[in-house]
């Protein structure tokens, strides 16, 4: 068995992606890991009580036990609820338009 494990520590934000390979001890958990990439001083908005984090996209918990070659993902939170925008769009009477153009009609005849 290796003396260390590689892992990765991820976020992104809508125009900067911070990601940190990290070689650690076996039985590091999601939380040591994330504590030691750095992350929270380069992004002291990151709350892990708040933040959820998940491992490559599958949810997973703070003191989940990573294994050689895991990349922990730090999510932000929504900023509109998906369902909530759709149905406000539909209340307002809006459609989503396939290929996003005008609907043509066919000539009669």
């Amino acid at each position: 068995m290796s003396e260390t494990i590689r892992i990765e520590v991820a976020f992104a934000l809508p125009h900067e992606q911070f990601l940190k390979s990290l070689q650690v001890a076996p039985g590091i958990t999601a939380e040591q890991a994330i504590r030691q990439s750095g992350i929270l001083e380069k992004h002291p908005e990151i709350d892990l009580a708040r933040n959820k984090i998940g491992i490559f996209g599958k949810l997973a918990k703070t003191d989940t036990v990573l294994r050689d070659k895991d990349r922990v993902e730090i999510y932000r939170p929504l900023i509109a609820d998906p369902k909530e925008v759709r149905k406000k769009r539909a209340e307002e009477g809006k459609v989503m338009k396939k290929g996003g153009g005008d609907a043509v009609t066919p000539d009669a005849g």
